[in-house]
């Protein structure tokens, strides 16, 4: 009888493991828990900290970029071509940067393919060339670009980098833009959202995060948003009819993130307001109408098309305001945080707007990060990923 007892005991212990293991609704219940526990741990700067993605000239941690870290905190960390050197150091500084933070960093980039590829960098390595993405466009393969998706994310991975600002949804359908061209996948909507949604695939499939950007469209505007603020002069119903549609179908197919752009479309906001900046824009018809519940980025807050037209105070608070959950590349991030922090102390932000988007943050990384890495040396350039890039010029 005791025999039985114990039997029947294992039997109930077992079931009830495997019952906690299938019963979605309970992990996912302790996982919103702990969340809200480490939020509830967080000083509001260190939430702050959290919504802010920075970046450093160099290829180390100078004593001045880690005191920078340890005072903000910030949620990520945007490589660019000057941050990489020999394979080596660039392991080193990332390892370096990470080692920084108790909370899981993104540590992030913009590898697009073609002109926009910066860990071709590399001095004592060679990586994988991959084509413009119209290249990609041009061969209609789905499957193409869901194996370029995973040959960026492998290499990526190499470096621990876990975060892209890609694939590129803006439509190439003014040939006089210079500034998106031959980033885009190609001059129609059905293109650009098969072809990038399949890209993104692959690159959240080696467990690379994927932004994708411009919202609500760069591809019609001949002006450079790095330089002046371009002026979008379509409808709302001929964005919704054309440019937007990549962004909706990238938004059905479980969109993780979204960069939004410096470009303003009066004829949705009735002036000239960044979309960066503009709550019509985000807050009411890419979260709202959309319904998009990711985490909306900013385009790089150092740019022209921003600094030349609002003081830095307008644009971080306005940003926030407007719905945006990260900012990216804010000048002076130690003033930036006091900025945030003082304008939720009068009552200009709420801290429910900032812990919104706090929360949405660490579920994301929750959900994303993790330490283990399968991705060696012996990635890039690999045999494999020129084999897949060889396919894609002779289909064209």
């Amino acid at each position: 009888m005791k025999k039985l007892f114990c039997f029947l005991f294992v039997l109930l212990f077992i079931a009830s493991g495997c019952n906690k293991e299938i019963n979605t609704p309970n992990r996912e219940s302790d996982k919103e828990n702990r969340i809200e526990e480490q939020l509830k741990e967080m000083s509001l700067e260190e939430k702050i900290g959290q919504m802010l993605i920075v970046s450093y000239e160099g290829t180390s941690v100078t004593e001045e970029l880690f005191s920078l870290l340890n005072q903000v905190k910030p949620g990520g960390f945007i490589l660019f071509s000057n941050n990489f050197s020999d394979y080596e150091q660039t392991q080193k500084l990332i390892a370096d940067i990470k080692s920084t933070s108790e909370i899981p960093m993104f540590i992030s980039i913009d590898q697009e393919g073609g002109r926009v590829q910066r860990i071709k960098n590399l001095s004592d390595q060679e990586v994988t060339i991959i084509p413009p993405m119209y290249e990609i466009g041009l061969t209609r393969d789905e499957d193409f670009a869901y194996q370029v998706g995973k040959v960026i994310g492998e290499e990526l991975r190499v470096f621990d980098i876990n975060m892209d600002f890609a694939p590129v949804l803006d439509i190439y359908s003014n040939p006089n833009n210079t500034v998106i061209g031959d980033r885009s996948f190609g001059t129609t909507s059905d293109i650009v959202s098969t072809m990038a949604i399949s890209l993104a695939s692959g690159l959240q499939d080696t467990g690379v995060i994927s932004v994708y950007k411009h919202f609500p469209g760069h591809g019609d505007t001949l002006e450079d948003s790095h330089d002046t603020l371009p002026i979008v002069t379509k409808t709302k119903e001929e964005l919704m009819n054309f440019e937007l549609i990549p962004f909706i179908q990238a938004i059905e197919n479980g969109a993780e993130a979204i960069m939004v752009g410096h470009i303003a479309v009066p004829s949705i906001t009735k002036d000239n307001t960044p979309a960066t900046l503009s709550k019509v824009l985000i807050q009411d018809l890419l979260k709202d109408e959309l319904g998009f519940q990711g985490l909306v980025i900013t385009d790089g807050l150092n740019m022209k098309s921003l600094t030349n037209l609002y003081s830095q105070e307008e644009i971080y608070i306005n940003a926030i305001l407007a719905g945006v959950d990260i900012l990216l590349m804010p000048e002076f991030s130690l003033n930036t945080i006091e900025i945030i922090k003082n304008a939720v102390l009068n009552g200009e932000i709420s801290e429910e707007r900032i812990d919104d988007a706090v929360t949405k943050i660490l579920t994301l990384k929750h959900e994303k990060l993790s330490n283990d890495n399968p991705y060696t040396r012996d990635y890039l350039n690999s045999i494999n990923h020129k084999e897949i890039i060889n396919k894609i010029k002779s289909a064209n």
